[in-house]
């Protein structure tokens, strides 16, 4: 039978904006007891522009705390402020996962992350991943804090770009 199924309770989306960031690394808590690595970046700066909202993220606002599982993964847990062009103030929550699809990939991820290469990891070389919240004022930027979203991330030579989708 070649019927198409639809599910009219199907998740869609919608783009939101990019975040393009720079870090700067911090040395790693390593060999923990309870396993892996905890890496952390402050965030240096950036910037993010979408269709309905555009500005910078606040330096020094925060980072991400990274823990560098044994299995390869890596889980992102990010917090830090964006401050849009109408002088706005938003706070991201995000966790995800980043893990390579070959074995080299996360040790080149990791090189670039601490200014050791200037290789590039392709997007479709790894699974870069995130769940995202937003705390945003009353107004009109609150519907980021009304709406889950799902970034779709990249390294960069300066650090990481994701792309926001609302979940509608």
């Amino acid at each position: 039978m070649t019927a198409e199924l639809t599910d009219p309770f199907a998740p869609q989306f919608e783009f939101a904006m990019e975040v393009r960031l720079r870090f700067r690394p911090l040395p790693k808590v390593v060999n923990m007891p309870s396993g892996g690595d905890r890496g952390m970046v402050a965030l240096d700066g950036g910037e993010f522009d979408g269709p309905l909202l555009a500005g910078i993220a606040l330096p020094a606002s925060g980072g991400d705390f990274c823990l560098f599982r044994s299995d390869g993964v890596l889980a992102a847990d990010a917090r830090y402020l964006l401050q849009e062009h109408d002088g706005s103030v938003f706070m991201l929550n995000t966790r995800g996962y980043i893990w390579g699809r070959s074995a080299e990939v996360m040790a080149k991820f990791e090189r670039i992350a601490h200014g050791l290469s200037t290789e590039q990891v392709l997007p479709e070389e790894v699974y870069f991943r995130t769940m995202t919240q937003f705390e945003a004022p009353i107004g009109k930027h609150d519907w980021l804090a009304k709406h889950c979203f799902v970034g779709v991330g990249r390294r960069t030579a300066e650090g990481n770009a994701i792309r926001y989708y609302k979940v509608l």
